[in-house]
């Protein structure tokens, strides 16, 4: 069931996408609504996963992948759209390979991303990578973010005078707490990959040194 979720998830995301696009306010609006769905179904699979006691390896990969797949994804479109520089899905593409890199050799000695078993070797570099509240504050700053990007995007490919969306956009408060929001965002997805490339060093050295000799 789990598993269904992530999947029904990515399905909506390239939806919302497409619609972004091509959609009129009226479905601009929905899909700003939508954003927040998709980002907070991810936190429902885990829930359900748990609940009917579905945990598995696969399926935590499967989880990671699809945010990986929501983050890239949006980034890419938003760039596209010419709302973003390139540099920035770039950026996020290359940081995405390099840490789920590291950890993929983690998992081979039983760790996972978050949780108790993580990687990560200080109290302050667990918190700022596997900390709930961390997580949370990193993962709402996207989804905001995106919801800003989203009815930016609208906003500027559409007449919206009169309309909710037009009215919105016209505050320049909603401009200045959006792009603070995509640029928090950006800036954490750096800062909160610096630990867990710094704290790999000693982890893979340690396992190294742990290998017998031939």
């Amino acid at each position: 069931m789990a598993n269904w979720i992530t999947t029904g998830r990515l399905a909506l995301l390239f939806i919302v996408i497409w619609l972004t696009y091509v959609g009129p306010v009226p479905v601009i609006e929905a899909c700003m609504v939508l954003i927040v769905v998709v980002f907070a179904s991810d936190g429902i699979d885990g829930w359900v996963a748990r609940k009917r006691n579905e945990t598995s390896t696969f399926g935590a990969v499967y989880d990671i992948i699809g945010d990986r797949i929501v983050e890239c994804s949006l980034w890419i479109a938003f760039s596209d759209m010419g709302l973003v520089p390139v540099w920035v899905p770039l950026l996020v593409v290359t940081r995405g390979f390099i840490v789920d890199g590291i950890r993929s050799i983690s998992y081979s000695h039983g760790m996972t991303a978050f949780g108790s078993s993580n990687m990560m070797r200080s109290a302050f570099t667990t918190w700022l990578t596997a900390g709930r509240f961390m997580r949370g504050f990193y993962g709402w700053a996207k989804a905001a973010g995106f919801v800003f990007l989203t009815g930016l995007a609208g906003e500027r490919r559409l007449d919206t005078d009169g309309t909710a969306l037009g009215t919105l956009y016209s505050w320049s408060v909603v401009h200045w707490i959006g792009w603070f929001l995509v640029w928090a965002a950006v800036a954490l997805t750096v800062i909160r990959a610096l630990p867990v490339v710094y704290d790999s060093f000693g982890f893979l050295r340690e396992h190294e040194e742990r290998k017998p000799a031939l």
